[in-house]
């Protein structure tokens, strides 16, 4: 099968849907036809879909996550990370978690309106909510369609705490809501560093902001007053994981108070995809970095236990996790190792849950008495 690269994209792939009874194949007749078929592809548009969702929030009873509910304003990214692990979830709405995936998106313009409706229902309990735990919050289509600032004002007029996490240095433009709710204590946000590599950011994260779009976005947030951390995630064994302490250096010279990482994730559909891409752009490294990942995960891609798919196992994933320990240290980020479910957990922990309140609610029931 011919490489589908296409420049601007991350995956190489398009798997098909593993729920789909039956599959096709390129086939070539013997004539060279295939390979001229592939050859000189234009470059891939994105398209938009409405996604007509009934609910805006999304819930998990997971161990290794430290939020229970979280608001996804979009499915599929732009960004087009190869290594995301959310990729396997496009399969559930019938397309591929390759290249569909980041070019074939829906979106939920339906979302700020359910979320009002379903925090002004009665009983409603207010923890941190995580925003865009799913896909990018501020991936390029949010410029044009604004659904997670609208949602960001829901969740300010009800006094709902919220973090962030994303790539997208696009978040800069919401400072004046972060503000305002940084001010109560009812937000934390997160930029992802993955690598400050511009040649291999470009190819792994093709149509995320530059590394240093991102620190600069930290630095905005800091100044702002809005409390930031980074997240080197993730962590490549053999690729990027040598970057570590610039990346934590880097972001808090930036203004980030805060760190985490996790370590590569390859689940489903994604070991193949990134084999594939391994071999298209590292193929000198390849079969180095998928040994250093099997290192980590019992021999295996991967590793779907609770407990150790965001860490891993083994004398390289416990040399990982010793080195950030150390430069969260030597660098300032509060002193504690954050990973896994951790992460979330420090990021959300201090934000008051306190201040939530149904606007109108107190006069709605003063007008029943009556």
């Amino acid at each position: 099968m011919p490489s589908l690269a296409r420049k601007g994209r991350g995956a190489v792939t398009n798997p098909g849907v593993r729920y789909e009874s039956t599959r096709t194949e390129a086939w070539d007749d013997g004539w060279g036809t295939l390979a001229a078929e592939f050859a000189d592809m234009p470059p891939l548009p994105t398209t938009l879909t409405k996604d007509h969702a009934k609910s805006a929030l999304s819930w998990n009873d997971s161990p290794d996550i430290g939020f229970d509910r979280s608001l996804n304003p979009y499915r599929g990214c732009e960004h087009g990370c190869v290594y995301c692990y959310a990729r396997p979830a496009h399969a559930y709405v019938g397309m591929s978690p390759g290249l569909d995936f980041e070019t074939r998106l829906m979106f939920k313009p339906e979302l700020p309106a359910l979320l009002e409706k379903e925090l002004s229902k009665p009983g409603y309990e207010a923890k941190p909510v995580a925003l865009g735990a799913n896909t990018d919050p501020y991936q390029p289509v949010e410029r044009t369609l604004g659904i997670t600032r609208r949602t960001l004002e829901i969740l300010e007029k009800f006094g709902h705490p919220v973090t962030i996490v994303t790539k997208g240095a696009g978040v800069v433009r919401d400072i004046d809501i972060l503000q305002r709710l940084a001010a109560r204590n009812l937000v934390h946000v997160c930029l992802s560093v993955t690598t400050l590599d511009m040649k291999l950011a470009r190819v792994m994260e093709p149509r995320a902001a530059s590394p240093l779009k991102r620190l600069g976005a930290i630095t905005e947030l800091a100044k702002a007053g809005i409390p930031v951390g980074v997240l080197a995630a993730p962590m490549i064994p053999g690729l990027n994981d040598a970057e570590m302490e610039r990346i934590l250096e880097a972001s808090a010279r930036a203004g980030a108070t805060r760190a985490g990482y996790v370590l590569l994730r390859l689940p489903l559909e994604i070991k193949a995809m990134f084999e594939a891409w391994l071999a298209e752009h590292h193929p000198e490294r390849a079969a180095r970095v998928l040994a250093l990942v099997r290192e980590t995960r019992g021999g295996r891609l991967y590793d779907a236990r609770f407990g150790a798919r965001q860490t891993g196992t083994g004398p390289y994933a416990d040399l990982l996790a010793q080195r950030f320990k150390l430069a969260l240290r030597r660098f300032g980020l509060d002193g504690r190792g954050y990973t896994g479910r951790a992460v979330q957990n420090s990021f959300s922990a201090s934000l008051d849950c306190t201040q939530f309140k149904v606007p109108g609610a107190m006069a709605a029931r003063q007008l029943e008495l009556l």
